[in-house]
């Protein structure tokens, strides 16, 4: 309990003296960022580029799951998501680039409804494929005088087009439903920049906010049934939903 005291002691010295010794910046936080040098990964002239992967596995036990209205006696599905990306610094950091990707999701459920009133027990199956563009405007803050850690902000605009089939089977009847479609999507993604090697960095950036618009067309048993337009628009924070990308720079 002693050292507490010290350490933090220790730590308040540490910082004065390195505020001390900085030099004095304008107000805001813009005003306040330190100059980009010319041997630096995030000037003038050099090229980004870097790679991200993101999966999410689901896998239920042996016993069934109870829900509100009936059981899940199976369940098991992923989504995976794989994408490559440059960019080029039109100036001291900030960057123009463009991603590209594919994606995927598979579910695979089996579940009983109201099983004392209507008994209703249902096999279905899903599976969608996406493939998208973004091009993205990337800025960097070089908050501290480092050469180690950045913030940034991404503003980014994708185009998505997607193709699914869900099949249902409830041991009479087979359904299959198909769907087809565009989304658009606009986003802002403040993250933060670490770089780990000389040129090679390591970042994760977190959705702050998001403009989705999309149009689907939905097939039922070979026959179009309906065509569904609908947009999103989120303000909140998903930490559940980090991109994590290595990212190189020359």
């Amino acid at each position: 309990m002693k050292i507490r005291p010290i350490f933090f002691i220790a730590v308040l010295m540490l910082a004065s003296h390195i505020f001390a010794d900085a030099p004095a910046k304008k107000g805001g936080l813009l005003g306040s960022l330190f100059a980009v040098e010319q041997d630096e990964a995030i000037h003038q002239g050099n090229v980004l580029t870097g790679a991200t992967l993101f999966l999410l596995q689901v896998n239920s036990d042996d016993d069934a799951l109870n829900i509100i209205f009936g059981d899940i006696y199976k369940a098991e599905g992923y989504t995976f998501t794989a994408e490559a990306f440059g960019g080029y610094f039109v100036r001291d950091a900030m960057a123009v680039g463009l991603r590209a990707g594919y994606s995927r999701t598979y579910v695979d459920v089996d579940y009983s409804i109201l099983e004392d009133l209507a008994d209703i027990k249902e096999h279905r199956k899903y599976v969608s494929n996406g493939f998208f563009v973004q091009p993205f405007l990337k800025n960097y803050l070089k908050v501290f005088d480092s050469r180690t850690i950045y913030f940034f902000n991404e503003t980014s605009l994708t185009a998505e087009y997607s193709y699914g089939i869900s099949q249902s089977d409830d041991g009479e009847d087979i359904s299959k439903t198909r769907n087809h479609g565009w989304t658009f999507k606009f986003g802002i993604n403040p993250g933060l920049c670490i770089m780990v090697l000389d040129r090679l960095a390591f970042e994760t950036s977190v959705g702050l906010l998001g403009l989705n618009s999309s149009w689907l067309v939905v097939e039922e048993n070979g026959e179009t049934r309906s065509e569904v337009s609908y947009n999103i628009v989120n303000f909140k924070i998903n930490l559940l939903a980090l991109d994590f990308s290595l990212v190189y720079f020359f």
